[in-house]
């Protein structure tokens, strides 16, 4: 953070992510040049026997590296100051012989029981102002001085004890940060939260200014008058909870960055990380934390109960690797098959595990990792599934772990190459946030809503996406999809504009530059800082009834919502002919310098949405066919190689069109019938050709 004192709020702005993302100083795990591939590995849970059996057939499988001591803690110091690395020794020697490497986790996600006892006053309060107690997983406060301080020495004692291990090949700090404790009440993080304050703004009268607080006498005359965000009597200052989010993310990453600078004095050649949840960890911005990890890893598992899983796993997929900063990634955690926290936990079918790992190959990982080696016999996990499940080895969900290390050893050479995209999606954590909060014009004013909506269309085209910030430099790609914007600084508006008119394509949907990074509506109303490029203005919201639509011109439906829309410049495309819209734009567009930007104002259906992004990727000069349905294609680019990843999630043959069919068929998936290439239901083929 900066440490000067400007006069106004807005030139204190420094929590605005870089506009280069991804890893400050990439490094990748130490050890074997492959696709690495393994698990979470928890021999605590079993008898010294077991683990030579263990590591014999993490070797069948072709694992290559595990995470490690990942809860172990209690373990390790079962009493304050006094440890015990008897057991850690043996299992990182045992592996080390083998051949597995060890990606080494800090145990702070795990405090012991003693812990707990001695720092009553650092236990996680809800907004409620419920006291969490233990027995479960998860930090204490995140800014507790004893939690913190703890955590530090565990850590330097593994950093000092196993930094010449052979086996050791990096580290794993925490695990998931932000679940399940991501902001806490407590005394000691409303103290911090002060400070972030006073130094985020540098008076009292700024922040003043900042939160609005004239609306309903909220003004503040002393930094101890300034609270959390607690529950109150009805709907609190909303500035004031956003910025309590951005606090709550900046605790949790400063929680990260002190372990990581502990283990760097010890090893500062090996890689450092933490496992996001890209898409799926709300409380995060991970375009701050990107910067502050060696590599970019990822958990992700599916939504098991959606049809379109596949493709929401393909979005958190682009979003890591857009966090990578475009370079290869860690899938630290998926499953084998089903989970154990979900409603109902279905199980994979038949090669999907396989499916779902070379998904993410496809786009940029480059290892393959499970929870867990092992299933769980005790525990909340029990149920979880594993790379070698309670069956044991005479299982589909073995013989197909085996089946995919085996593919992984024979793909190589697509390690280090590069996912190309010529579209960007925005996606801000901190709009998010905001548009989160109560009273806002509609319920289904949803960001993620949105956001699935746009990338679907485009995932059904076979095109590939990064997201950005909208801070980030976009001028590299021929298209931008803002689908969620609520929240846009007047600076970003600006760079969106030049960007169209240096000949950029850009598509804006509802509810977007609604608000500034207070949280105040834009002066002008709406759509703020992008109205002169839209070239439109919105004199009112015109959000409608629960399951209300509205018929289009072209014959389409638009759903949730819609503006009464000034023209400014901008031309309709498509436009409402009946219900509370009839008359309005629903789309239109407005050309300006050499490029062009559309604005959406409703939930097109998604025959709709289909054919309009068929048009806007013509404008853009980006071929975009629809692809037969259920298949998913994703290219990886190497010096001389190109990989085509196809993917059939449907239950029946495809036979594949002219343009994805050529290249040697890698796996041996394919059915070839003469000229035409049979993708089998369910199958994963890559198909490699010279560049």
């Amino acid at each position: 953070m900066t440490t000067t004192t400007p006069s106004t709020p807005e030139q204190r702005d420094d929590h605005r992510p870089s506009v280069h993302p991804g890893p400050s100083t990439p490094r990748w795990p130490r050890g074997a040049r492959t696709i690495r591939y393994g698990g979470d590995y928890n021999p605590e849970q079993w008898p010294e026997a077991v683990w030579r059996e263990d590591v014999a057939l993490m070797r069948d499988a072709g694992v290559d590296l595990v995470s490690l001591g990942i809860f172990s803690w209690v373990l390790l110091e079962p009493r304050p100051g006094q440890y015990d690395f008897r057991g850690m020794d043996a299992v990182m020697d045992l592996l080390g012989d083998a051949g597995v490497d060890v990606d080494l986790g800090t145990p702070t996600a795990a405090p012991p029981a003693w812990l707990w006892d001695r720092y009553p006053d650092e236990h996680p309060v809800t907004r409620d102002g419920v006291v969490l107690g233990r027995g479960s997983r998860g930090l204490l406060s995140p800014s507790g001085p004893g939690y913190r301080a703890a955590a530090a020495a565990v850590t330097e004692q593994l950093a000092a004890r196993y930094a010449g291990h052979p086996a050791l090949a990096m580290w794993h700090v925490h695990n998931e940060y932000g679940a399940p404790i991501s902001e806490s009440y407590d005394v000691h993080s409303v103290r911090a939260f002060r400070a972030w304050l006073a130094e985020r703004y540098g008076s009292v009268e700024a922040l003043n200014a900042a939160w609005g607080t004239t609306f309903w006498g909220q003004r503040y005359a002393d930094w101890a008058e300034v609270d959390a965000p607690r529950t109150a009597a009805t709907t609190v200052n909303q500035a004031q909870r956003l910025d309590f989010a951005r606090f709550t993310s900046d605790a949790l990453l400063a929680c990260y960055t002190a372990e990581r600078d502990v283990i760097r004095q010890y090893t500062p050649d090996l890689a450092v990380t933490t496992n996001f949840m890209a898409t799926n960890c709300p409380s995060l911005d991970y375009w701050k934390w990107a910067r502050e990890v060696d590599v970019v890893a990822n958990d992700h598992y599916l939504a098991a109960e959606r049809t379109d899983n596949h493709v929401l796993l393909s979005m958190d997929a682009d979003l890591t690797r857009s966090l990578a900063g475009g370079r290869p990634w860690m899938l630290m955690e998926h499953s084998t098959s089903a989970v154990n926290w979900q409603p109902r936990n279905l199980a994979k079918r038949p090669g999907e595990l396989g499916r779902n790992s070379l998904a993410h190959l496809g786009r940029g990982a480059d290892a393959v990792m499970f929870f867990q080696f092992r299933a769980s016999r005790t525990g909340a996990e029990k149920f979880h599934s594993a790379m070698l499940p309670h069956a044991g080895a005479d299982s589909r969900v073995w013989r197909e772990v085996v089946g995919l290390g085996a593919d992984l050893g024979r793909l190589a050479e697509v390690r280090d190459s590069r996912v190309p995209a010529r579209v960007a999606v925005l996606w801000d954590w901190e709009s998010s946030w905001a548009q989160d909060l109560e009273w806002r014009p509609s319920v289904d004013l949803r960001h993620r809503e949105r956001t699935e909506a746009w990338y679907a269309a485009l995932w059904r085209r076979g095109v590939t996406i990064d997201f950005r910030h909208p801070s980030h430099d976009l001028s590299a790609y021929d298209l931008v999809v803002a689908p969620a914007s609520y929240l846009l600084r007047a600076q970003d508006g600006a760079a969106l504009t030049r960007y169209v008119d240096g000949g950029g394509h850009l598509v804006v949907s509802f509810g977007s530059g609604l608000v500034d990074e207070h949280d105040a509506v834009h002066p002008g109303g709406f759509p703020g800082p992008l109205a002169d490029v839209l070239g439109l203005r919105v004199e009112e919201f015109l959000p409608f009834r629960d399951g209300e639509t509205g018929t289009l011109a072209s014959g389409g439906t638009g759903r949730f919502w819609a503006d009464d829309v000034v023209l400014e410049g901008a031309v309709p495309v498509d436009v409402f002919v009946d219900g509370r819209a009839a008359g309005q734009p629903a789309v239109t567009r407005n050309d300006r310098g050499t490029g062009s930007a559309w604005y959406v104002s409703t939930a097109l259906d998604d025959g709709t949405l289909d054919a309009f992004v068929g048009d806007v990727l013509v404008a853009a000069g980006i071929a975009g066919d629809l692809l037969p349905e259920g298949v998913e294609t994703v290219e990886r680019v190497g010096e001389d190689t190109r990989w085509r990843f196809l993917f059939n999630h449907g239950d029946g043959a495809v036979e594949l069109p002219d343009g994805l069919a050529a290249g040697t068929d890698v796996l041996g998936v394919l059915d070839d019938h003469g000229d035409v290439r049979v993708l089998p239901p369910g199958a994963a083929a890559v198909l490699a050709s010279e560049v």
